[in-house]
């Protein structure tokens, strides 16, 4: 396996292997078991390969005096308050990830404490996405690497000097790894998106390297797929009426199956090259069709020297080819021909 490639579970991903297409659910469930099930039926459904969550345990991540992003919610005083109603059990989490496995999807989970880590473990998390939030954690990175596996590194809130410590450390431990363009910011227009990034990241990590979206369209994933992203997140929500903050980042069920037809489609152009010669051979009929042949635009009398003005070009293509118009000016007629009648190479007198 190239540098340029890495295996999650059964799943290759990155060089000549097809884009992994992640459906980030996040806290969308709002702390709704049922709801975190319906999302992975409604993920699982539209063809996208692998559904995400992220693991919060409260009291392992949080405490009183963290701030809400945005105050979005009226039943929790605060962020930790809410942290805690998005809890789920060990049990619960297991339930999940069956129920994506059997939906053939490969099922992710952020983890926000080492506590998440030692429980996703224990769950079978066959890789680890590293939230922008986490990335300058080194006692959570430490319990991640310790698992020893693939580590897909998310870059939000990261300046380059810090992306390159965490990617030589992980490289150190010799450990696949992945590294994600992201901007945490929520929506993401586009001058945010940081398309050019995913460039500069396989040049200077040799690694395959992945978009978490935040931009609420499907055109960005569908622009970093053509450039060469090995893996793409989106954020899901199930209709636009949906409660919390991520919706208006978020993809709708109809838009994610959209996104995933149309990154299938540029996979399949990008790895079937055209010769344009030889489609042109097997595009004979077409040509003969929409093709266009010399032909006389009123009654020529037989004796008469072509001139520009006595021709036009008509379909189909089954006389003298208009291409050949040069070559027929001057030619001499040995028979009367009507106008709008296509010409024939034994409509001339011999030079």
């Amino acid at each position: 396996m190239s540098a340029l490639q890495l295996k999650i579970d059964e799943h290759l991903v990155g060089e000549n292997a097809p884009c992994l297409i992640v459906g980030e659910v996040a806290q969308a469930h709002d702390g709704s078991l049922g709801m975190a099930h319906a999302f992975i039926d409604a993920i699982a459904s539209v063809g996208v390969d692998a559904v995400k969550f992220q693991t919060h345990i409260a009291h392992a991540e949080s405490s009183a005096q963290e701030p809400f992003r945005v105050k979005f919610s009226q039943q929790d005083a605060t962020r930790y308050d809410y942290w805690k109603r998005m809890e789920f059990t060990e049990e619960q989490w297991q339930g999940l990830a069956d129920h994506a496995h059997q939906r053939g999807l490969l099922f992710l989970s952020s983890p926000f404490s080492e506590e998440a880590v030692d429980m996703l473990d224990r769950v079978g998390m066959p890789a680890w996405k590293v939230a922008s939030g986490e990335v300058n954690n080194p006692l959570l990175l430490e319990r991640i690497l310790s698992t020893r596996k693939p580590v897909l590194l998310s870059t939000g809130m990261s300046p380059l000097s810090e992306v390159d410590r965490i990617v030589e450390l992980v490289k150190k431990n010799d450990l696949p790894l992945a590294v994600f363009q992201c901007t945490s910011k929520y929506p993401s227009g586009p001058e945010e998106v940081g398309l050019n990034m995913l460039g500069v990241y396989r040049d200077r990590y040799q690694v395959p390297v992945g978009l978490s979206d935040h931009s609420g369209k499907i055109y960005s994933g569908l622009a970093a797929v053509t450039l060469g992203a090995s893996i793409l997140e989106v954020h899901v929500t199930l209709n636009r009426e949906m409660f919390g903050p991520d919706v208006p980042v978020s993809l709708t069920p109809s838009e994610l199956k959209e996104l995933v037809e149309g990154v299938r489609f540029i996979e399949s152009a990008l790895s079937h090259p055209v010769d344009k010669d030889q489609f042109a051979a097997e595009l004979g009929n077409m040509r003969t069709i929409f093709g266009k042949s010399l032909a006389t635009r009123l009654d020529l009398k037989a004796g008469h020297a072509l001139r520009r003005e006595d021709l036009t070009a008509r379909k189909p293509g089954t006389g003298i080819p208009a291409e050949r118009l040069e070559e027929i000016l001057g030619r001499v007629l040995k028979r009367d021909v009507s106008a709008g009648e296509f010409l024939s190479l034994l409509d001339f007198e011999n030079d």
